[in-house]
């Protein structure tokens, strides 16, 4: 999100790998694992980890990365859209945990991401549906309409305002 939105502040870094880099890597220490997740840390900075295991975060990793320009070095970073398609993917989980907060800034990420660059989100709809199940590409559905009508509102607001 760093190299995408400016002021956009995290405290932790995100990596998509297979479960058999992470274990040749002993300098992360792993906190907690499941079969798709893992979290470490590394020198006090916590890592979450998408494992490759989860088909999506591979095809993330193969098909949404991209080299940007971060801190005076060139790093390998998922897309907009694969951003989004994490984000989505993600959102009816942290609904159904109850994480009010996780939920507000991943829509906030969703929504500024949409303002702020031309993506095709049926296209990202249309992958997610082969990753998530029935109801949960409603919610998500939903929800995208609901941010876009949210972006529509700001620019309509912001050109009325204009001399």
């Amino acid at each position: 999100m760093l190299t995408y939105v400016e002021g956009r502040n995290t405290q932790d870094i995100d990596l998509i790998m297979a479960l058999s880099s992470l274990e040749k890597l002993p300098e992360i220490k792993v906190t907690k694992r499941d079969m798709y997740f893992a979290r470490g840390e590394y020198e006090g900075l916590q890592i979450d980890i998408l494992l490759t295991e989860n088909p999506l975060f591979d095809e993330i990793r193969q098909k949404y990365a991209a080299e940007r320009h971060f801190q005076e070095r060139n790093i390998t970073t998922a897309t907009v859209e694969g951003l989004l398609l994490l984000k989505l993917y993600a959102l009816p989980s942290l609904y159904r945990q109850g994480s009010f907060s996780r939920v507000g800034i991943y829509e906030n990420d969703i929504a500024t991401l949409l303002h702020d660059y031309q993506v095709e989100v049926e296209d990202l709809q249309k992958e997610l549906s082969r990753h998530l199940s029935d109801s949960d590409m409603v919610e998500v559905k939903n929800i995208v309409a609901e941010i876009q009508r949210r972006i529509e509102r700001y620019q309509k607001g912001s050109t009325s305002k204009q001399p």
